[in-house]
C-alpha cells in the first residue's frame, strides 16, 4: 500500500497585502503634522527666549567676563558679580527638595498603596487645592505669620548648637526670621503638592499584576513597593522631582518676600540671603544700562542651570533604566 503526501502550497497572507501599502487616513497624517508642529513650536519658543535674553545681557557678559561669578554686587560702583545669588538659589532649592521629596513620595505611596479609595479622594482634592494657591499668598503668609513665629525656634536652636562643630556654623546665632531656611521651607510647601500629585499619578500606573505577583511570592508591602512599584515608577518620580526643583529654583515673589534680600554668601542657614529670581523681581524696576543687562544675564544663567539639571537627571534615569535591563 502506498501513501501519497500532498505538497503544501505557499502560505496565504491573513489579509490583503495591498492594505499595508495604502496611505494612512487624512486624520492620522493631520494629527502627525500637528504634533510635530507643536513640538517644534516649543523648541522655537525656548530658542527665542534664550537668544533674546542673551542679546540683552551681552553688555554684562562682555563687561564683566568671568567676574560674573564673583561675590561683588554693588550697582552704585558698577560691580555686578552674581555669585551670591547663584549660591542663594542653590541653597534654598536644595533645602526645599530635601524637605519636600520624602514627604511627597510618602504621601503618594500612602494614597495609592495604603489608604482605601473612598478615604484617599478627599486628601487628593486638598493636595490639588494647595497646588493652585498663588505664590504671593505663600509669600505674604510666610513673612507676616510664619517668619515671626519660626524666628523664636531659630533662636532656641541657635543657642543650643552654638559652638558645636558643624551645627554651630549652620544654625548658630545670630538668627533671622527672613532667611535661607525660611525661604526653603516656604518653597517646600509650594512644591510638595506638585511632586505629590505627579508621583501619585505615576505610581497609580503600576500594573496590578506586578503587585499581586509580588504578594503571591510572599513579599511584604514594603518589599512589594521596593521590588515592583519603585522600579516601574522611578523615572516618573524623578521627573516629578525635577519639576518641583524647577519650581523651587524659579519661584520669585514668595522667595523675594521671605529670604531677607541680603547679597551675602554664608554657611549660616538662619541668616538673610538672596537668590536669582528675587533680585530680578526686586531691582529690575530701577535698573538701566549695564545694571539692567546684569539682571537679564542672571535670568539667562538661571535658564542655563535649569537645562543642565534636567539633562543630568535625564542621564541618571536612562543609566538606571539600562542597568535594570542589564540585570
Amino acid at each position: 500500500m502506498s501513501t501519497t503526501v500532498a505538497k503544501a502550497g505557499p502560505a496565504v497572507p491573513a489579509g490583503p497585502a495591498a492594505s499595508l501599502s495604502v496611505r494612512r487616513p487624512l486624520g492620522d497624517r493631520a494629527f502627525q503634522i500637528l504634533a510635530l508642529a507643536s513640538g517644534l513650536l516649543v523648541l522655537l519658543i525656548l530658542v527665542g527666549i534664550a537668544v533674546s535674553t542673551s542679546q540683552q545681557a551681552s553688555s554684562w557678559f562682555s563687561a564683566e567676563g568671568w567676574k560674573i561669578f564673583t561675590n561683588n554686587w554693588n550697582p552704585a560702583a558698577n560691580d555686578f558679580g552674581a555669585l551670591a545669588f547663584i549660591y542663594g538659589t542653590a541653597v534654598t532649592a536644595l533645602i526645599a527638595v530635601i524637605m519636600a521629596v520624602p514627604v511627597s513620595v510618602g504621601i503618594a505611596l500612602l494614597l495609592t498603596e495604603v489608604v482605601p479609595y473612598r478615604w484617599s479622594r478627599p486628601i487628593v482634592y486638598v493636595i490639588d487645592l494647595l497646588a493652585v494657591i498663588p505664590s504671593v499668598v505663600w509669600g505674604l503668609w510666610g513673612i507676616l505669620v510664619f517668619a515671626p513665629w519660626i524666628q523664636h525656634i531659630y533662636a532656641h536652636i541657635g543657642n543650643v548648637v552654638q559652638g558645636v562643630w558643624l551645627f554651630g556654623p549652620l544654625f548658630g546665632p545670630p538668627t533671622s526670621g527672613a532667611s535661607f531656611f525660611t525661604a526653603g521651607i516656604i518653597l517646600a510647601f509650594m512644591i510638595t503638592p506638585i511632586v505629590t500629585s505627579l508621583s501619585r499619578e505615576v505610581i497609580a500606573t503600576v500594573p496590578a499584576i506586578d503587585k499581586e505577583g509580588a504578594y503571591a511570592l510572599g513579599a511584604t508591602r514594603w518589599e512589594m513597593i521596593t521590588g515592583a512599584v519603585w522600579p516601574h515608577s522611578q523615572g516618573g518620580v524623578v521627573g516629578a522631582v525635577l519639576l518641583g526643583l524647577g519650581r523651587a529654583m524659579g519661584e520669585t515673589i514668595a522667595a523675594a518676600l521671605v529670604i531677607g534680600s541680603s547679597a551675602t554668601i554664608t554657611s549660616h542657614l538662619f541668616a538673610p540671603g538672596y537668590n536669582m529670581p528675587a533680585v530680578i523681581a526686586n531691582q529690575f524696576g530701577e535698573a538701566t544700562g549695564v545694571f539692567r543687562a546684569a539682571l537679564m544675564g542672571i535670568g539667562v544663567l538661571l535658564f542655563v542651570f535649569t537645562i543642565i539639571i534636567n539633562v543630568l537627571a535625564r542621564g541618571i534615569v536612562e543609566r538606571s533604566a539600562r542597568r535594570k535591563r542589564g540585570a
